[in-house]
């Protein structure tokens, strides 16, 4: 099943696919821009390296996660959340590049949300076999602020549920230099990563990163 979906990617032409209300797909519109993204992810993760987080259940996660901005989120057995430090240096969170924000509010624009500005980045790194349990993302303190998140190197399955966990799961590629705008009636909906595959992105090698761009303040 997953085989048939990947077959049907479409070329890299940009084009808009709303999936639900306030749910909106935007296909290759980061396709461009993305070198230039890469080149900056390097110096953020330098300040605040990728590690691997643990639920407040104590169970680690199988995706390596960093922050950059006013916000950054952090999960361990404390509960998960928002600080303005990071935990595991002490120091404040590196910046934002505003070349990253800027794209996050021109993608936001074009699903119908002209105010955004993100004062928070979350940063998941997938390699094979990482994948991302169905959640929502409530720990942001506006939920009236979409969730912009942008995909880079490998295909991924993203999940798209409703707003109860049983509810029925829609299966959507996620593909390099996609951007998915969770927003409005769309913002709490549940929705997660399946396993990643195996296999080498020409920019990004053998793993799939995703910026989340948030309005976590």
């Amino acid at each position: 099943m997953t085989e048939d979906l990947f077959a049907a990617l479409e070329p890299d032409t940009p084009w808009s696919e709303p999936l639900a209300e306030g749910c909106v797909l935007l296909h290759h519109f980061a396709a461009e821009a993305a070198s230039s993204i890469w080149q900056l992810l390097p110096s953020v993760l330098q300040q605040a390296p990728l590690r691997q987080m643990v639920t407040p259940g104590g169970l680690a996660m199988s995706v390596r996660s960093s922050s950059c901005g006013h916000w950054g989120w952090v999960s361990d057995r404390r509960g998960y959340r928002y600080t303005r430090h990071d935990p595991q240096s002490g120091l404040s969170w590196p910046a934002l590049p505003s070349a990253w924000v800027q794209l996050a509010q021109q993608a936001a624009k074009q699903a119908g949300v002209s105010d955004f500005v993100a004062d928070s980045c979350l940063i998941n790194c997938y390699t094979p076999g990482a994948k991302m349990s169905l959640h929502q993302d409530k720990d942001e303190q506006d939920f009236s602020a979409p969730i912009v998140s942008l995909s880079l190197g490998l295909a991924a399955v993203f999940l798209l549920g409703g707003k109860q966990r049983v509810d029925k799961v829609s299966k959507i590629i996620l593909s390099h230099g996609d951007v998915l705008i969770l927003g409005g009636p769309a913002r709490l909906r549940f929705h997660g990563v399946a396993t990643v595959s195996a296999g080498n992105h020409p920019l990004v090698g053998g793993q799939r990163f995703n910026l989340t761009f948030r309005k976590a303040g």
